[in-house]
């Protein structure tokens, strides 16, 4: 279907200064919003993926998949006109649908809406990072590693949400909207990307018995590790919580940081994820802590001292 990936993420909060001052912390940039979008306060990365806030009961927003303040809309990005036309073919039967001059929208059926609409990010040209130097490869020389005082996220990488029927949820991305599988943790997730070609996820959707379907998170693409380091260590001088990292996640070779974030759920800076093509096997792996984490930090790292939380002293907001 040639999806790009996530472009916008829009969310109904309970209290929007507060939201306000956590993504400026965080590293995105304020935007201006037209006069359609009055009252709503929008932010964006490097690569012009937006971020908008609504007031929680704002009658422009679709209605929610949980109560209180929350993720409300995922926008997708397409690569052509005839991929956004094929996809108005396939989701003509879906709750929600609707088509307007330059995007169509629908409800999953865990009662998300999304929408898509021709790709607006922009290219960003960034140096490189300097090189890792290991054992019998050594190329960073007479350079010192960076070091970050607060993170600039480059993109929207992925978002995460806990969904009722699995089964159910997994065949519509599929069989939809054309999305692969790249890994899973037999019967409580798969991770999904929208093309053979990419990223480890764009997508991944959680099943927990008991646990209704709503917003684990949303993830943010930064350079390197040291700019993980950089953005939580700024998050903690903030103020914010965090909920779990810096650490690394075997399943997707990814290094992370996630922050708790009064949106909704958690927000989460990361780097270094797989790149699969068509030659990667998907796993089935039985989920776990050791599959989940590699290592992990819980709380966080205090920015005066740059040693763990103790746990009784992370903040709680």
């Amino acid at each position: 279907m040639q999806i790009v990936g996530i472009e916008e993420i829009e969310f109904g909060v309970e209290d929007l200064s507060t939201c306000e001052r956590f993504v400026a912390d965080f590293g995105l940039s304020r935007v201006a919003v037209g006069h359609e979008l009055a009252g709503t306060r929008g932010v964006e990365t490097l690569n012009g993926s937006r971020l908008t806030l609504f007031p929680v009961d704002d009658p422009r927003l679709p209605q929610a998949i949980e109560a209180g303040s929350t993720l409300r809309r995922i926008t997708w990005g397409v690569a052509s006109v005839q991929a956004l036309q094929a996809l108005a073919h396939a989701l003509a039967d879906q709750p929600g649908f609707v088509a307007d001059h330059d995007s169509i929208s629908c409800r999953d059926p865990n009662g998300m809406t999304l929408r898509f609409r021709l790709s607006r990010l922009r290219c960003v040209e960034l140096a490189p990072s300097p090189p890792i130097n290991q054992w019998g490869d050594v190329r960073r020389i007479d350079q010192a590693s960076p070091v970050y005082d607060r993170a600039t996220p480059i993109g929207i990488g992925h978002a995460v949400l806990f969904v009722d029927d699995l089964a159910l949820v997994e065949r519509f991305y599929r069989d939809k909207l054309g999305f692969h599988v790249s890994d899973r943790y037999v019967g409580r997730g798969v991770f999904l990307r929208v093309a053979a070609r990419g990223g480890h996820h764009d997508l991944f959707l959680l099943h927990r018995p008991g646990k209704p379907r709503g917003l684990n998170h949303v993830a943010f693409t930064v350079r390197d590790i040291q700019e993980v380091f950089g953005g939580g260590l700024a998050m903690s001088r903030a103020g914010w919580a965090t909920f779990l990292g810096p650490g690394r996640h075997p399943i997707s070779s990814a290094y992370f940081w996630y922050v708790r974030s009064p949106a909704g759920g958690a927000f989460e800076f990361y780097t270094n994820e797989d790149h699969l093509t068509e030659a990667w096997q998907p796993r089935e792996l039985e989920h776990s802590v050791e599959s989940f984490t590699e290592w992990a930090v819980e709380g966080g790292i205090d920015a005066s001292t740059r040693r763990q939380l103790r746990m009784q002293d992370v903040p709680t907001a």
